[in-house]
């Protein structure tokens, strides 16, 4: 399933079009799958970077109290460190850290898909295009909202930080404090 749908993303004349359609029928059911380790496992096997970032990017847009219409960039992302809250429908009989920790995870691995397919592999081409792209030896272009300082991913991590304190309501474990280091 996952070769399928990384190939019909890929050969399309538009791939940003077609995991835009895609990632909406298939969002659905991902918000129905009960345990997290099947979350993460279909989401660690999909091999269409193309259509795990819009994945994740529909769940940080659910999680949000006010969604952004911005197209996916660096930016959005730390929109979502801002304005993402825990996954209501997740929210089973595990720990709140343990809710945080899953947050975590999506958004590193949305930051991960996303420099993934924009920056090495030209996937927003169709196939045909992609082909010239990498014969010219292109470089892709990046979008204006990519260009994010240090003092703005500082300024986020700590006010993310402090809501999750907050949330918790004890010293962030272990687990968390490492994931915070790796996503920034």
């Amino acid at each position: 399933l996952q070769r399928m749908l990384s190939i019909a993303v890929e050969v399309d004349r538009s791939p940003t079009c077609s995991s835009r359609k895609i990632a909406d029928d298939i969002f659905p059911f991902i918000l129905n799958i009960p345990l997290r380790s099947q979350r993460e496992a279909l989401l660690h096997t999909m091999e269409s970077q193309l259509l795990r970032c819009r994945l994740l990017e529909l769940l940080f847009q659910h999680s949000c109290d006010v969604p952004t219409t911005s197209s996916m960039s660096l930016d959005k992302i730390l929109y979502f460190l801002s304005h993402s809250s825990v996954l209501p429908q997740f929210q089973d009989e595990t720990a709140t850290w343990q809710r945080w920790d899953e947050m975590l995870q999506y958004l590193s691995l949305l930051l991960m898909s996303y420099q993934t397919f924009p920056l090495a592999e030209h996937l927003r081409s169709s196939l045909s295009d992609r082909m010239d792209l990498i014969v010219q030896k292109a470089k892709p272009r990046l979008q204006d909202s990519d260009d994010i300082s240090q003092l703005d991913i500082q300024l986020k991590m700590n006010d993310f930080i402090s809501r999750m304190q907050e949330a918790l309501g004890q010293p962030l474990p272990l687990q968390i404090q490492e994931k915070l280091f790796m996503l920034q």
